[in-house]
């Protein structure tokens, strides 16, 4: 009975600790086009220079996107999860700089929103998995916080074990279910 009355209390707790969702920014307004010069006497030739200048815009849309270190391949912001022992919701000191890095991406682009998704692995009772998936959330974006990011550019979410990274049934499949993931949004 009193497992039950707890459990209940649980489910309470989490249903009335819903985030609300973050307002959607406008797009800013598109660049102003220039039209350049067209000679009236080449109107009716094929032309390459506007496939030239559409090139050259795709060029320098991929080239904004690369620029972006979370495009990065190489760089630590690559890295979208940090990773727990069994029934550890505290981020470890080799996570830390991971945590950080994202931190300061965040402060420094204002406009970026990151939902953090915590996880369990699957020992455990569904409500625990979910607590403790929260709770794993709630420390990374307490980090982030304090490393500079804004409360309205993050969102802490558990899947608790809903949403494996591995399937199995052993503690390899399971050390992989044990984390936080950084879901990024524009």
């Amino acid at each position: 009975m009193k497992k039950i009355i707890i459990s209940f209390a649980l489910l309470g707790l989490l249903a009335a600790c819903s985030t609300p969702k973050p307002k959607v920014d406008e797009p800013p307004p598109a660049p102003a086009v220039v039209e350049p010069a067209v000679d009236t006497t080449a109107l009716n030739k094929p032309s390459v220079d506007s496939a030239a200048m559409d090139l050259t815009e795709a060029d320098k849309a991929v080239a904004f996107d690369a620029q972006d270190p979370l495009s990065d391949p190489n760089s630590i912001l690559a890295k979208r999860s940090v990773f727990y022992a069994v029934d550890v919701y505290t981020v470890a000191d080799a996570d830390k700089p991971l945590v950080q890095a994202h931190a300061k991406y965040l402060s420094e682009h204002p406009e970026r929103r990151l939902r953090l998704e915590g996880n369990a692995d699957e020992q455990g009772s569904n409500e625990y998995n979910l607590a403790l998936g929260q709770r794993r959330a709630d420390a990374v974006k307490k980090m982030l916080l304090l490393g500079g990011a804004k409360d309205n550019q993050v969102e802490a979410f558990s899947y608790g074990e809903e949403k494996p990274k591995a399937e199995g049934h052993d503690e390899t499949a399971w050390s992989q279910n044990r984390r936080t993931d950084f879901n990024y949004r524009k």
